[in-house]
């Protein structure tokens, strides 16, 4: 999960994990979900499919940040998918969500 951090951190310092309380301006949070796939070999767990999401929230309408964001993932290997984009009416955020998917190897313990 180290990559997703580094890749995030890559386009600001403003990088959350599952919480931002008491961010301002424009913040990106991220989180592991669980797992979307794995890959067996030997009788075992070889290779898992970690899923989660990345919020990217904004006050600025076309966010050239959005852009950025993904060309990280990709130059990371990150897959990803956009997920949701919503206007927050009781906060004035633009927030941008995606889905993304690393595979990790069992026996690195890095989760």
């Amino acid at each position: 999960m180290t990559d997703v951090k580094k890749a995030l951190l890559s386009v600001s310092d403003k990088v959350y994990h599952y919480t931002a309380s008491g961010a301002t301006g424009n913040y990106i949070v991220w989180a592991e979900d669980g797992q979307n796939d794995e890959l067996c070999g030997d009788g075992a767990v070889q290779t898992q499919n970690i899923e989660g999401t990345i919020d990217y929230y904004t006050k600025k309408e076309y966010d050239p940040a959005i852009n950025t964001i993904q060309k990280a993932l990709n130059q990371a290997g990150i897959a990803f998918r956009v997920n949701s984009i919503q206007r927050e009416a009781d906060t004035g955020y633009i927030h941008y969500e995606w889905v993304f998917s690393l595979p990790v190897e069992v026996s690195d313990g890095d989760l």
